[in-house]
């Protein structure tokens, strides 16, 4: 038997994604952002509100890059999702982290994420139900070390991150148990 919750948004898994953009100064900003997603096969959607210092910064440099957060900086990616740079200045520097500049987008990349897209601003949508930045990805960069022979991110060695909505925990990718567009081909007999 099944219970009622309530309205809940019971969406599992949900990315945890490190956004950073720069801003009118040339300085860096990153958020952690659970609420994107793919959208076309060169465009990512982030579901972050206008009020966010970095979406602010995306709207002034037209740029921005989204880095796949992984297990082994799950304490920066927490910390830059707990702290604001609305009233945190300094909250890139308390990381220790570093950015270099993106070749393809007027973007930083947070080096020590090992997966990120670059992304021009594509668009903003903000309507009464939504507010919206997709970004066209202009490249992905992997480190080596999540890649394979075919430079193809293997998801065992990345550990991404995912964030449970339900219990506000992070847990890793990992275990295959199927392959896409073959588990139901039975079905199609």
């Amino acid at each position: 038997m099944k219970k009622n919750l309530g309205s809940f948004p019971a969406v599992y898994p949900m990315p945890v994604l490190m956004v950073a953009a720069y801003d009118e100064n040339g300085k860096v900003g990153v958020m952690n952002a659970a609420w994107g997603m793919i959208c076309a096969m060169d465009k990512i959607a982030l579901f972050i509100s206008e009020g966010h210092k970095t979406t602010q910064n995306i709207l002034k440099s037209k740029a921005f890059t989204v880095s796949l957060a992984d297990k082994a900086h799950m304490d920066v990616a927490d910390f830059v999702g707990i702290a604001t740079g609305n009233k945190m200045p300094d909250k890139f520097e308390r990381t220790g982290y570093h950015a270099i500049k993106s070749d393809f987008v007027n973007a930083p990349i947070i080096d020590e994420f090992p997966v990120t897209m670059e992304c021009e601003l594509a668009e903003v949508v903000d309507t009464e139900n939504v507010y919206m930045i997709v970004g066209k990805i202009v490249n992905t960069q992997a480190e080596d070390s999540v890649l394979d022979e075919n430079d193809k991110v293997e998801v065992e060695k990345l550990e991404a991150l995912i964030f449970d909505q339900f219990k506000h925990g992070y847990y890793v990718t990992g275990e295959q148990v199927g392959k896409a567009w073959n588990a139901g081909k039975d079905l199609m007999k």
